[in-house]
């Protein structure tokens, strides 16, 4: 895998993600895809495939809560199913490119 991804973890080309793959690029963040994960991680493809970007934390808050409701849309809900840095690690499991800002 280490030849499709970037140093820090990011598919070099998009076109290459898969649902498998992203399993392995959640397992790389210790974090094991549930119904939940693949909600945000379809949620954010789609917003990227309409705007060529991947959202921010910032903005992935407020996607998801425009989307999903309050109750999935907030810091704590996506840092639960993330890690501390979610629209990083989302970005990464769903083949997206780096959100920028993100660290």
């Amino acid at each position: 895998m280490t030849m499709l991804v970037d140093k820090e973890g990011f598919l070099r080309d998009l076109e290459d993600w898969t649902p498998a793959l992203a399993v392995q690029l959640a397992a790389s963040d210790k974090v094991e895809l549930t119904d939940a994960h693949w909600e945000l991680i379809h949620l954010v493809r789609r917003f990227y495939q309409t705007y060529n970007l991947a959202p921010g934390n910032r903005a992935l808050v407020q996607v998801v809560r425009s989307e999903l409701g309050p109750d999935k849309g907030n810091s704590i809900y996506l840092m639960q199913l993330f890690t501390g840095k979610p629209a990083k690690v989302l970005a990464k499991v769903a083949g997206l490119p780096k959100p920028n800002n993100c660290d």
